[in-house]
């Protein structure tokens, strides 16, 4: 069953620590599954952990989690070869794409060299509802800020281009996020920034926004702009966002 229309949740959130398991879904990936419309059987929801490597451990540590949220859950893994023959159908099978965490750069290079881009692409006009967390959510933009380089939190700018502006994750999380948005943003490095402090998602119906979500009560979501300054330079200009409270 797919979704009525294209749909992305971005977010910087989706696991809570767990009562008998080390964690669990929270309502973030509760919420794609519910933007997919699925119903009368288990959510089929694949899981690609490509941006760190497609470590094996947090994949039985997300089943754990994926058998308390009832999911029919999978792993799309490409090393050190893809775990499916046919990549393609196997994504076009699910109700949600579920990408983590760790290297975007990394990421947005090896789905490359696979062809996922194109596929992930054909997955989304489907009705396949596309979500991640962190470089899971940067991959649909634009481009972002990430630390794929380093400590030192860079700009990248040759993401999917599914959705035409940048993201800035994790907004909330040290003091250097926010303002090297503005930064880029300012000074042309980056357009229009769509952000999340953590715990905080964005929907979008093909590629306009539609609301901001919650999973953690008081968290905001903005949009960063460039705007002309006072001494005839561009400044960045910051609308905070209320996001609905998930529960």
């Amino acid at each position: 069953m797919p979704a009525e229309q294209p749909t992305i949740l971005a977010t910087s959130g989706g696991y809570k620590p767990g009562f008998r398991t080390r964690l669990e879904f929270s309502g973030l990936v509760h919420h794609a599954v519910e933007l997919s419309g699925v119903s009368g059987r288990a959510p089929r929801v694949v899981h690609l952990g490509t941006a760190s490597g497609d470590q094996r451990w947090f994949n039985a540590e997300l089943d754990q989690a994926a058998l308390l949220a009832g999911f029919d859950f999978s792993h799309l893994n490409l090393f050190s070869m893809p775990n499916h023959a046919d990549p393609e159908a196997h994504l076009l099978e699910q109700d949600v794409v579920w990408v983590n965490g760790g290297s975007v750069v990394n990421l947005l290079a090896v789905w490359r060299a696979h062809g996922l881009d194109h596929i992930l692409h054909r997955a989304w006009q489907h009705g396949v509802v596309l979500a991640g967390v962190s470089a899971g959510s940067i991959c649909w933009f634009q481009g972002g800020t990430t630390d794929s380089f380093g400590p030192e939190l860079r700009a990248v700018n040759n993401g999917l281009a599914f959705l035409a502006c940048a993201n800035g994750v994790h907004y909330d999380s040290g003091e250097r996020r926010r303002p090297l948005v503005h930064r880029l943003v300012a000074n042309g490095t980056l357009g229009e920034t769509h952000c999340t402090d953590d715990g905080v998602g964005l929907v979008y119906h093909g590629t306009e926004l539609m609301e901001a979500v919650t999973e953690v009560p008081g968290k905001g979501a903005f949009i960063v702009t460039a705007q002309d300054a006072d001494d005839g330079g561009t400044s960045a200009s910051e609308l905070r966002l209320e996001p609905r409270f998930l529960g």
